[in-house]
């Protein structure tokens, strides 16, 4: 069987990424491109210059003040000025991360760099993340469809008017191409991204294995695959510089009520887990018209807030793992049903490229796309909620209108992905939660992860909405907590692949273990460290190196990294030296484990799923005493081998800041910024999820901002990010807040208009 590295994203969006790293090496043909210099460094004064502030097409008076990080704050006379006003701030701010994003979405991705791009683009093509976008402006109400539209507009007006275009322009081909409202819900549709393809990806290679209908149903049962985006050093680690931030896979979030805080009002508290990459993929904002009054995260592009508040709500939420996809074998479709279109390919620096898509009712037929077409699998068709119309734009508008929870409940009906766990608090003290999503009306789980559709159609014509799933109102423990965990018990499947319970557990205990809940104990919870998993684990390891004699028989450096491990508190800090011997030791354990268990390829593949997952346990509990005996011997050898590798867990834990153009050849090194050990693990609070490697590793997926609100006041609203506001290279504030991310320091962001002039030290008056 052919051998897949671990924790490869699906092939048919990881081949976009790799293609990127890999196809740097074609921008060398390019020189002109490659040697573009640097912007010269520029303050936040210096940056503003660049902003337009005249011969605006603007219906009444606007100001955007500006905090000495570059966080913009609109105030607008009129909703379409304040669209507009926040087109200008996201271009201004990210333009050349945004046009990048768009030709991914486009799946234009070879005319950024070149022939080895085509495949990577025939991937995209056939996922056609535009597919919804007529009707879904079609089904906008008028209101949200003028908000998209001015926002665009004010996108498109900076980018014809600026006198200078980002650097990624340059290095990248990109071009002042104009802005539609399409583009928007593109890039929508791309953030939507729905991670159950990363857990397909895992589990498509082991089909072929015996053993493979059990397998499936104890992963369906126990929910036990993980589907965070670890990464090493390689290929696919790369691949996640780039779309690690694309889909919104990840994320704390916590919501206490008025009675179990020590304010007096509720408290909001969220971490999304998201790419680790410079720009950051959120950026902070604040505006002020007369429908809108928010403050929060926005993804670049988009114009809603995804994390925040307004004066009577706030809010955030973390991935359902919703089942909003179907794989269907159509092998048995007749040719007749399958229709086929032909994509026209520009490619940079060769000749253009045709790629033909096959469709049939059910959806694109992915598994002709050339990395998932290497893996011998049966024509299989994607059916996805993410390609019909929803509104997930006017939907999160609605939420940053909401006043209570029966309005921020209605708000999600027309919600559909990437489904997501929303939690609520508000300023008289209530908090709640909503599953917004749009589910297909399924039975049960699916007896595997390709499908026949025959009988499968009746369910997907009874799509569910968050009206018709379970919510939670101010429950008896004072408390909600969300963390990519399953979701309370519904008449329908959620779906089947969801987070362990570490992070869940955990913020439990740690609300639980205080009387009353302040912002300090909502600061510290962001920066926990502990994982319970890891500690279950290895008191596994040291139950069984006990029981069969292997402790006492162990030389002096098996002794002492047995030792270590037994002294171990579970906490992933940088400065302990505990992590990294249960890692190499979790690591060697492993990969002997399942190689003999069931060879050298089907065990690297196996692995790539198990080691993460409770299965772990379950098969250690059946496993023969000789295959134990070896495992161990294996682990054992591995720590202590390493005992003199690292002093600490950060020097083998490594986050790294840098641009994706950091993949190219020769030059990438001036795209890389900042480099530190970190503490966390993939399961942490803090998470900075890594490769189940007992070498040096980098961080690339985790807790890449952090926001917190109290609601009895508000202007105590707190954000960081990881790096800072600014993509425009060399800018004062592309990394202004990367020492207060490592440190557990926050940015306070009013939402008072008298705080933010207060506060606030420049100020850009906007005029037609």
């Amino acid at each position: 069987m052919r051998r897949y590295p671990e924790n490869h994203m699906p092939a048919f969006l990881s081949s976009l990424s790799i293609g990127l790293a890999v196809g740097a090496v074609a921008l060398a043909v390019s020189a002109c491109a490659l040697l573009a210099p640097l912007p010269e460094p520029r303050d936040v004064a210096q940056r503003l210059s660049a902003f337009p502030t005249d011969g605006l097409p603007l219906d009444g008076a606007v100001t955007v003040h500006w905090s000495a990080r570059q966080i913009p704050f609109i105030e607008a006379e009129s909703d379409g000025d304040a669209a507009f006003a926040l087109g200008l701030v996201h271009a201004h701010l990210r333009l050349g991360q945004m046009a990048t994003m768009r030709m991914i979405a486009q799946g234009r991705v070879s005319e950024m760099i070149g022939p080895l791009g085509v495949d990577i683009d025939h991937g995209l093509r056939t996922l056609d993340y535009g597919r919804a976008a007529p009707e879904i402006e079609q089904g906008m109400d008028e209101a949200t469809r003028l908000w998209v539209q001015r926002f665009v507009d004010g996108i498109n007006h900076y980018q014809d008017t600026a006198r200078e275009l980002p650097h990624d322009f340059d290095v990248l081909g990109l071009e002042r191409e104009r802005w539609t409202v399409d583009d928007v819900f593109a890039m929508g549709r791309l953030a939507g991204t729905d991670v159950n393809w990363l857990v397909w990806a895992d589990l498509l290679p082991l089909r072929a294995r015996d053993g493979w209908d059990e397998l499936w149903a104890r992963l369906v049962e126990g929910s036990a695959v993980s589907v965070a985006g670890d990464g090493g050093d390689g290929d696919i680690a790369r691949a996640q510089r780039w779309l690690g931030g694309l889909s919104k896979s990840g994320s704390n979030s916590l919501a206490v009520a008025a009675h179990r805080t020590d304010t007096g009002g509720a408290l909001m508290a969220n971490d999304p887990h998201l790419g680790i990459m410079v720009p950051n993929v959120w950026l902070i904002a604040g505006v002020k018209s007369p429908s809108y009054h928010a403050v929060g995260l926005m993804a670049p592009g988009l114009p809603i807030f995804a994390i925040g508040r307004n004066p009577h709500i706030a809010w955030g939420g973390t991935n359902m793992r919703a089942a909003s996809s179907d794989l269907y074998d159509v092998s048995h479709v007749p040719a007749s049903d399958i229709a086929e279109r032909s994509e026209s390919i520009d490619v940079r620096w060769w000749f253009d490229s045709d790629v033909t898509v096959r469709e049939t009712r059910w959806g694109p037929i992915v598994s002709d796309v050339p990395l998932l077409a290497d893996m011998e699998l049966p024509p299989l068709a994607l059916k996805w909620t993410g390609h019909d119309a929803s509104d997930e734009i006017g939907a999160m508008l609605a939420v940053s209108r909401a006043r209570d929870f029966e309005e921020f409940r209605a708000a999600f009906d027309g919600f559909a992905v990437p489904g997501q766990n929303m939690l609520y608090a508000d300023r008289d003290g209530n908090i709640g939660r909503v599953l917004a999503v749009w589910l297909p009306g399924r039975e049960g789980p699916p007896a595997d992860v390709a499908i026949d559709p025959a009988g499968h159609d009746a369910s997907w014509g009874a799509m569910r909405t968050a009206a018709d799933l379970p919510y939670s109102y101010n429950p008896q423990a004072g408390y909600l907590v969300s963390a990519n965990d399953r979701p309370p018990e519904t008449s329908i499947p959620v779906g089947y692949f969801f987070s362990r319970d570490d992070r869940v557990e955990r913020m439990h205990a740690l609300i639980e273990a205080e009387a009353a809940v302040g912002v300090e104990t909502l600061k510290a919870i962001q920066q926990d460290v502990y994982m319970s998993s890891s500690v279950a684990l290895r008191d596994l390891f040291i139950v069984k190196l006990d029981a069969l004699g292997m402790t006492a028989a162990a030389d002096t450096d098996g002794k002492e990294a047995i030792a270590q491990l037994r002294d171990w508190d579970g906490e992933y800090r940088a400065d302990s030296v505990g992590p990294v011997a249960f890692e190499q030791f979790r690591a060697g354990f492993t990969t002997s484990f399942y190689a003999l268990l069931y060879g050298d390829d089907d065990g690297e593949a196996f692995a790539s799923v198990g080691r993460r997952t409770a299965l772990l346990h379950e098969d250690i509990a059946a496993a023969g005493e000789e295959t134990l005996r070896s495992a161990l011997a294996a682990g054992l050898a591995a720590a202590a081998e390493g005992l003199d590798s690292f002093a600490n867990w950060g020097e083998m834990h490594r986050l790294s800041l840098a641009h994706p153009l950091s993949n190219v050849p020769l030059i990438g090194g001036r795209y890389e910024f900042a480099e530190a050990g970190v503490g966390g693990s993939s399961e942490t609070l803090m998470k900075t999820a890594h490769q189940a490697s007992g070498e040096r590793h980098n961080v690339s997926y985790g807790a890449n901002a952090r926001h917190i609100s109290d609601m009895t006041d508000p202007d105590e609203n707190y954000f960081v990010l990881l790096g800072g506001q600014d993509g425009w290279f060399n800018s004062t504030t592309i990394l202004d807040q990367w020492e207060l991310w490592r440190r557990g320091g926050y940015v306070r962001v009013p939402l008072t208009l008298s705080d933010v002039r207060a506060s606030f030290p420049h100020v850009l008056s906007l005029k037609n």
